[in-house]
């Protein structure tokens, strides 16, 4: 899976065409309220400027579904970076059109530009024709934008049919964790799974299995694997479909899969809902599991203290709010403390441990979501085949 990088060939006053995920939130001023993925890009950015490169990044944001939207526009995101960069970031007012290429013409090295958001035009997501137009912008094509990269578009795989096509630091860096758990992680090699749904994960559960020493499951998906040992869950989550494959892991895997053995089960999954502790065969019938309980926290993180590598996706709880998200604040702090590898996916996971503050005591936290599932489960990802081998 080793790419050549941007380190490998010349960009000094070369046009160099990034792929960003600055796919970020903004709040209703236009203001970006969380800037993770963008500092995530900085390393990359900074390297290019300081090679004398002329650094054209683009990126999607939001889903504007092939319109025009003014709240949708990537001058926020580029005067987010430009804080960060402590430079100007230039903006374009389309990502592809002869004034685009004349604005790119005119940039001097050092020079950072940022398009117009990609998904303005529908014609703009994939097709070689707009792959060549992008293509026109850059001298060398860097991905560095692992959140999108399991999407085969003009963007993201297209473009480098067309260009020298190299990985960002980012990019690396996500490959080579992510890669280096599967296939040689340092042992024992724990997994902390959890999430609402089984179907969302089979495939994961399935190589985790032949390679973990311990997997751990929490959130809504260890309700159906709880029903399938049959205990009562009452109305909680459950993925009812998958309940047999639940019950034929835990018949294969007995001595790997560990469940918990205490939840924290309420009337509503609202803040302020009555809600207590309690067994795992003692869940009341009209109530919902809503978090893993302490016993099992604690269970949990003795693997963790344990493990030579841990590698966690998806919340035990309801975690965005504050009275359900006690286990996988206790999940945090224990790989924050541990000695291990610790590597966390992205989407809803690495969002609670940026919330927490932890992010800076993992390993490792992705930036990507459903790219980081695919790689997990074995998939070759568009945006990364199309990359130059070392």
């Amino acid at each position: 899976m080793a790419k050549k990088t941007v380190e490998d060939v010349d960009v000094a006053g070369k046009r160099v065409l990034v792929r960003v995920d600055f796919n970020v939130p903004l709040d209703a001023s236009g203001r970006v309220t969380d800037t993770t993925r963008i500092r995530g890009a900085l390393p990359t950015i900074r390297y290019l400027i300081a090679h004398s490169a002329r650094v054209v990044l683009m990126s999607h944001l939001g889903r504007p579904n092939g319109k025009f939207v003014e709240g949708l526009r990537m001058a926020p995101v580029a005067k987010a970076l430009a804080d960060l960069l402590g430079r100007p970031v230039a903006t374009a007012g389309d990502c592809v059109s002869p004034d685009v290429e004349a604005q790119v013409a005119a940039m001097q090295p050092g020079d950072v530009l940022l398009l117009e958001n990609l998904r303005f035009h529908p014609e703009r997501s994939e097709g070689p024709a707009v792959a060549r137009s992008l293509a026109r912008l850059g001298d060398v094509y860097v991905n560095d934008a692992f959140g999108t990269a399991h999407r085969a578009h003009a963007s993201t795989a297209g473009v480098a049919e067309y260009l020298p096509a190299v990985a960002g630091f980012l990019m690396q860096k996500e490959l080579q964790y992510i890669g280096q758990v599967i296939e040689e992680p340092a042992r024992p090699f724990v997994a902390v799974i959890g999430g609402a749904k089984v179907s969302d994960k089979v495939r994961v559960l399935d190589r985790l299995l032949e390679r973990v020493d311990a997997l751990l499951l929490g959130g809504g998906m260890a309700c159906t694997f709880l029903k399938a040992q049959g205990h009562e869950i009452g109305q909680s989550l459950l993925d009812a479909g998958h309940l047999d494959y639940a019950r034929g892991l835990l018949a294969k895997w007995p001595n790997k899969i560990a469940l918990p053995v205490d939840v924290v089960v309420a009337e509503r999954v609202e803040a302020g809902a009555p809600s207590k502790v309690v067994a795992v065969d003692a869940v009341p019938p009209d109530w919902r599991i809503l978090d893993i309980g302490p016993q099992t926290s604690a269970n949990f993180t003795g693997y963790v203290r344990s493990a030579g590598t841990v590698l966690w996706n998806g919340t035990m709880g309801v975690a965005e709010i504050p009275d359900f998200a006690a286990g996988t604040q206790r999940l945090a702090e224990a790989m924050a403390l541990s000695d291990a590898v610790t590597v966390v996916g992205g989407g809803d996971t690495a969002a609670a441990v940026e919330q927490m503050e932890l992010a800076d005591r993992m390993t490792h936290v992705s930036t990507g979501g459903g790219a980081s599932l695919e790689l997990l489960e074995g998939h070759v990802l568009p945006g990364v085949a199309a990359l130059a081998d070392k």
